[in-house]
Order: C-alpha cells, then structure tokens, then sequence
C-alpha cells in the first residue's frame, strides 16, 4: 500500500499530529438479494469458490480495516457467521429497513472504537483492489470524503413518455458511482444522525453532500463490478473444467461381469459393495473431481449397507445431478479399461451407448477404449481390472 493506507504515517487532519491513520470499515450486506436467484441472499451465496460477501472482507481486513462491521439482515446470523469464520476483527450487526438505515447503524456500532476514518462498502461488490482504498485514503488528506467513479462509456439519453426517446444526456458530466466510500468517521456518523426525512439515499455520498460535506472523486476499478443476477454468478465459474478417476477391483469366480453398465460374460467377475462396475467409478470420480465434490466413496460409503450389490448406473447419475446443480454439463468423457481378458472390442459400442443413456447426452461425447499392461502387474495376471476417466465439463 502507498503512505497513505491503514497503519502507516498520515498527512491531514488527524494526519498533521504525525498520529497513525486509523482506519474501520462498514460493510453493508442487509439485502435479501432476490434477482440474483441463488438459494441465499446474494452475499452469503458461493462466487469464484468463496460467499460472495468473504471477498470483500478479506481485502479490507488484509488492508488493516480495524474493527470491520457487517451489517446483516435480521434472521442471518448463521449465514453470515459461516460465511467469515475464521477472519479476526469482525463485529456482526443487525440492518435496518433501507440501506440507509443499515449503515447509520453499523456506523453506531463502530463509534465504540473511535476511527480516524472508514470505508463503507457494498457486500455485492467481491472484488476490492487494493489501489481503490489506497487512492481513497490519499484523497481525504484533503477532503472529508471520496469515492471511486468510473466514466460512462455508452451513448445516454432522456426517456419521454411512452418510452420514446428524448434529449441525449451529456455523458461526459456523468459518472458511475461505486464503494467503497471513504469519509472522516465523525462527519459521515454526524451526518446519517442528522438526516431529514425518509432514508432512502442512494449511497453515503448522497447523505454526506446533503449535510455540506465535499465529495472528491477518484478512480475506480471495473473489477469493483456489482453481481446483480444470475449471470453475474453463472459468468464466475470456469468456462471448462476437467476431472480424472482412476478405480481398481479384484477379479474373483462367481462374480458378475459389469463394465460401463453392460454385463459380460466371463469366468470370472469384480468383486466389491456394489456391482463393482470399475469403469463407471472411474468416471464418477472424474466428473466430481471436476467440481470439487469429493469422491464416490463419500457420496456412497461402502460401509453403508443400502448399497451392498447396487448397480453402478445409479451412482453415475447421481453424479450427473451433481454436475449439472454446479452449473455444468459433460463435453466429453473417455474411459480406459486396462485388463487382459476380456476383450472389450466387441462391448465398446453398448458400453458407449449406456454410459450416454444414464448421462443423457450424445454418444458421440462418450469414449471406451481398452488396453494391456502386456501381461505385467496384477491385470496381466489377471487379478484384477482397471479403469481410468477423464472428463471435462462446461458451463452451462
């Protein structure tokens, strides 16, 4: 950070004691989130791996935010708990009925500690440079307040009534407003307890410029983009993601033959829990490596006795549901079986032709092959036969 960030010598009001800037942090998350469409509010709900509301958590407690206040809806205390365990500093604040009132509240609850400063942020916005607080901070070494802007690019106009186009509006003298909003502690708390009227400001610059309080602009950063809808979390996952499994069982006599869920006749067959189908557990555990979701043993323990001799088909199913809930559908999947006997030519095309019926995709994404280890190791015994998978997945 530049001589101006949390912990470091100051120049300015508090600036000119030679004192060290103390810096606290706001951080509003009282939202239900509803157009996002997740089964959380928007801020506790997954986003690149992490709640959407740990990102920007993480970036101002890394920045020397002392105390940071989140300012959380009534009833989500354990969202939010479960959301930033581990992160130190953090004080968990009921919200209030708009934005606005959220934020006088959370400001409440930081005055115990007796800022230089703070930083009020928007949960929505994950990605928080630590350039924007830095140019945010050397700005209120002048001014009471500071927020990040970014120009706006598109053509603008006026809307008349039935939606038909008026004036064009002069974009140069415009503006997109972002957070988080710097202030001095005392003028923004000040402020909010001096507001008249209904408590439906936009942001804290609208309370601040209402009170007198001077606004500098500074630049923001598109990466301090709002998730909004849907797309705004389908667009945070990897456009393509790939998996590998790889499964061995022990071939013994008595046993049924199942690979890639045909039955094949032969002296012998796989030993196991379920139907020991080696293929299809090599590919469930490429398609749940892929995402992340462990493996088939924990989604199917074999000390569970419901599975004792379960067809595999349904394990393979199952971790087709799971793909497709992440947000991705199977590209392509390709399948090794390595053993000495049977041959698996004669199988390959009903082999294909089940793994896509229980996946419900096209044959032509699925691929059997088969090979030899030239009589080495326990399959050129004959002791057993393995399978490897690869799978990779895209975005749905």
């Amino acid at each position: 950070m530049s001589q101006f960030a949390p912990e470091t010598q100051a120049n300015g009001r508090a600036f000119a004691s030679g004192a060290r800037l103390r810096v606290a942090a706001v951080v509003v998350a009282g939202g239900q989130g509803l157009r996002a469409g997740q089964s959380v509010p928007k801020q506790f709900a997954l986003w690149r791996g992490k709640p959407v509301i740990r990102h920007s958590v993480e970036a101002l407690a890394a920045a020397g935010c002392r105390p940071i206040v989140v300012v959380i809806p009534t009833d989500a205390d354990p969202l939010a708990r479960e959301a930033l365990a581990g992160i130190r500093g953090l004080t968990l604040t009921a919200g209030g009925a708009t934005r606005q009132e959220s934020v006088r509240l959370g400001l409440e609850v930081v005055a115990g500690s007796a800022p230089d400063v703070v930083l009020i942020h928007d949960a929505a916005r994950p990605v928080l440079p630590g350039a924007v607080i830095e140019r945010l901070l050397a700005a209120l070494r002048d001014r009471r307040g500071a927020i990040p802007v970014l120009p706006v690019v598109d053509s603008l106009t006026h809307v008349t009534t039935g939606d038909l186009m008026g004036a064009p509006a002069d974009r140069a003298a415009l503006r997109r407003v972002q957070t988080p909003q710097a202030f001095w502690f005392d003028d923004i708390l000040t402020a909010h307890r001096e507001w008249e009227g209904e408590t439906l400001a936009g942001d804290d610059a609208q309370v601040a410029q209402a009170w007198g309080i001077e606004v500098a602009l500074v630049d923001g950063d598109e990466a301090l983009h709002k998730l909004t809808t849907a797309n705004d979390f389908a667009s945070s996952l990897p456009a393509v993601r790939v998996g590998q499994g790889y499964d061995v069982h022990r071939l013994e006599a008595g046993e049924e033959l199942w690979l890639c869920g045909v039955r094949i006749a032969h002296t012998h067959g796989l030993a196991g829990h379920s139907d020991a189908d080696v293929a299809i557990h090599a590919l469930v555990d490429a398609m749940l490596g892929a995402i992340g979701a462990g493996d088939i043993g924990q989604h199917f323990p074999p000390s569970d006795p419901q599975w004792k001799g379960a067809a595999s088909h349904q394990f393979l199913a199952h971790a087709g549901q799971v793909v497709s809930q992440a947000g991705y559908a199977l590209a392509n999947a390709d399948v090794t079986i390595i053993c000495e006997a049977p041959k698996i030519g004669p199988h390959r095309e009903a082999m294909r032709a089940s793994l896509a019926e229980v996946l419900g995709v096209d044959i032509a994404r699925v691929s059997v092959k088969a090979t030899t280890t030239e009589k080495l190791g326990f399959t050129g015994r004959g002791e057993g036969i393995a399978a490897q998978a690869v799978v990779s997945l895209e975005r749905l």
